[in-house]
């Protein structure tokens, strides 16, 4: 789910940002001490562990986390810098080594609202590494021991201050970082719950909102009663805080809808700013004489530094909106357009279609036959696809260096040579047939998971299913932990009479050996059969997985495929180039290469920068290729160049440099399928999908 659907998370963030600015002000400090920490350090409380948790859903969930690193880190050092001069001024600096800075800097932050940037870096880190190398059980564990942990150090301090062994633990622990309110204590909870979120089980809306009204009730209780105790040695973490965060995110993840502003670098620019603002407000007060409503009213002053700080934001994020460098889309030559909506809503319908306890297996070969292989795994990530298949061991490596949690099944044969790298990486290789098998067990040392692939009349990879002997001493050999085992189906996009008796047989066979497996003592583990044909045509409760690849992508490998299901998928990928000139040219004028085509009238001629090395077949033109442009069709003319190729305009209108020419996708009321262009090129959609060069930039929506 896009965050710019998500309206109820996106609005939040704004009264997150002001909280967090409360915290900071204590607005309500001039009326009531009691009625101020409650708002403050009970309410507020919810911001920061709610800016964690949209950066778990959103991050763990679906984008490159280094990538997201990498712009913390750079927030974190812009940050630090514009503080830099009042920390100079209110000599913060002074006495610090090179220690200390180390730890103000991994730990505390430069100036005392940043903490939440090297805690939001080093917890987001954490709590990736806890995902990929314990799995999503294990890694709940830790980070729940973590937060057990910083609990002792925060709130309930007051409980083992005087315990000798653990006194002694804390006072290490707060010799290297002031508070447990931190990104190794505090935030990895936060960004776990957050990744949990993304694709899980739905609840009535009453379930939601009893449990954010009964788990904050218990919470104000904890907080009122840690405080009356003396506890508290800081107040930013209690044990039901993940329960109220938790609920809270969940309701507001019900308010769907299409938010068009950047409130999440507006949220982002107030939590930075407001310190500077809060400096700000106090001199202006004293300038005007207006100390008193300004600073003393501490109503006032808390309003005062919240308008200030919404204006800074906004004159920031307007003058960016003018000096930002332009989408790719408004420059490239030539891109592919992949909606991503679309992929995730095409996963969810062949989900939905598949029998129960069959879980969709999303085929990524090929750089996801050419929509991205890392975006559209870390997307689907995000809305619980938990198992892909990949061509080769490079592809599979690629996923999990980007951070892809679940099973990734080698699909082809992978040199036994790179055993330490199926074992790295956590892959499942193939085990082609049982010689492969006793030569990758020779070859490993230690366990290297498998699926075993059995040839059930495909004849290409596998062992064959009558060989029930060779199979059942793969599950024996020592260096390999075999969880699976799957055949594919040759003939399954055929409704045929006799392709369909034969894919029935293929499938006979292989539950045949699986039932002699079980009859043996031997686990087969996870079976499946079917790819995206075979779970259309041939679904199959007894399988485990069902491996969707060209149907994934809301695509037919030939638009004459028969089959009996299409629940509801759509395109997700379009191909467009942008015009480079248009040439009037009189009747009997020859175009290009060959001169192989010729003006049979006065034509306009559209010279576009884009060609085979892009994925356009050569032989394009001669099967009746076209582009559409302003919503008009207009066919490809002359051979079709490395880079370029030319389109006769001349029915499409006003027609100039620079305008668009969709290949494949939409524009207006006309569509051109991949199927269609596919068979136009003389081949399949897979080919074509497979195909469009890496030098196309993808542009996702």
């Amino acid at each position: 789910m896009s965050k710019r659907n998500l309206k109820g998370i996106e609005y939040f963030r704004i009264a997150a940002a002001f909280l967090v600015v409360a915290i900071h002000t204590s607005p309500l400090a001039s009326y009531s001490a009691t009625a101020d920490f409650i708002f403050t350090r009970v309410i507020a409380r919810v911001a920061v562990p709610f800016f964690f948790m949209a950066t778990g859903y959103f991050v763990l969930g679906g984008v490159n986390v280094r990538r997201s690193l990498k712009k913390l880190l750079i927030i974190y050092a812009a940050s630090a810098a514009l503080y830099l001069p009042v920390n100079v001024y209110a000599g913060h600096l002074q006495g610090w080594d090179l220690l200390e800075l180390a730890r103000q800097a991994l730990f505390e932050g430069t100036f005392y609202h940043l903490w939440y940037l090297p805690a939001a870096i080093l917890g987001l880190w954490l709590t990736d590494l806890l995902l990929r190398r314990l799995g999503e059980k294990r890694a709940g564990i830790a980070v729940t021991v973590l937060y057990a942990l910083g609990l002792l150090g925060d709130s309930y301090w007051g409980l083992i201050e005087n315990v000798p062994g653990l006194s002694a633990l804390y006072g290490g622990i707060f010799a290297l970082m002031g508070y447990t309110r931190n990104g190794l204590f505090f935030a990895p909870m936060f960004f776990y719950l957050g990744s949990r979120l993304q694709g899980g089980k739905k609840r009535a809306m009453g379930y939601e909102l009893v449990g954010l009204i009964a788990s904050f009730a218990v919470m104000l209780a904890e907080a009122l009663f840690a405080r009356s105790r003396g506890w508290q040695r800081h107040d930013s973490m209690y044990v039901f805080l993940p329960f109220v965060v938790y609920f809270l995110f969940a309701l507001l993840m019900r308010a769907r809808g299409s938010v068009r502003l950047p409130l999440g670098n507006f949220s982002l620019l107030v939590y930075i700013l407001h310190p500077a603002v809060i400096i700000a407000v106090r001199g202006a007060a004293r300038a005007l004489g207006l100390w008193g409503p300004l600073v003393e009213n501490s109503l006032g002053h808390y309003i005062a530094v919240c308008l200030g700080s919404a204006a800074a934001s906004s004159a920031i994020l307007w003058l960016w909106e003018r000096i930002k460098p332009r989408r790719v889309s408004d420059t490239a030559r030539a891109w592919v357009e992949v909606d991503l909506a679309a992929l995730k809503n095409n996963a969810r319908r062949l989900s939905e279609f598949a029998p129960e306890g069959c879980e969709l297996m999303a085929v990524l070969k090929c750089d996801a036959y050419g929509h991205g292989a890392v975006r559209s795994a870390l997307e689907l990530n995000g809305i619980g696809v938990r198992a892909f298949a990949v061509a080769c061991c490079a592809e599979g490596v690629e996923l999990r260096r980007a951070g892809v949690r679940g099973l990734i099944l080698i699909l082809g044969w992978t040199p036994v040579s790179e055993w330490r790298t199926l074992r790295r990486y956590h892959l499942t290789q193939c085990a082609a047939d049982a010689a492969y098998a006793r030569e990758l067990s020779g070859a490993a040392r230690g366990r290297v998971d498998v699926h075993v692939k059995v040839d059930t009349g495909m004849h290409r990879l596998g062992e064959d299913w009558s060989h029930a002997d060779a199979v059942a001493d793969i599950y024996a050999l020592p260096n390999l932990r075999v969880t699976g085992m799957f055949t594919h189906l040759a003939v399954s996009d055929s409704l045929s009479e006799s392709d369909a008796d034969f894919t029935s047989e293929q499938i006979r066979r292989f539950f045949a050996l699986a039932d002699e497996l079980k009859s043996r003592g031997i686990d087969p583990g996870a079976l499946h059969t079917q790819a995206s044909y075979g779970l259309l045509n041939y679904p199959d409760a007894r399988c485990a997985y069902a491996r969707a690849g060209v149907a994934l992508y809301g695509v037919k490998s030939d638009g004459h495929d028969g089959v009996r299901a299409w629940p509801g998928l759509t395109p997700a990928l379009s191909l467009k180039a942008r015009i480079g000139l248009v040439r009037e040219l009189p009747a009997g004028e020859s175009v290009g290469y060959g001169r192989e085509f010729t003006t049979a009238r006065e034509s306009r001629i559209a010279v576009l920068p884009i060609g085979y090395g892009d994925g356009v077949f050569r032989c394009a033109m001669h099967g009746g290729a076209e582009a559409l442009v302003n919503g008009k069709r207009c066919p490809v003319v002359a051979r079709i160049c490395m880079d370029q190729l030319c389109l006769d305009v001349t029915d499409a209108g006003e027609v100039k440099p620079g305008d668009i020419a969709t290949f494949i996708g939409r524009d207006g009321d006309e569509l051109i399928s991949c199927e269609e262009f596919a068979a136009k090129s003389g081949t399949i959609s897979n080919e074509v999908l497979s195909r469009l060069g890496k030098r196309l930039p993808r542009v996702y929506r």
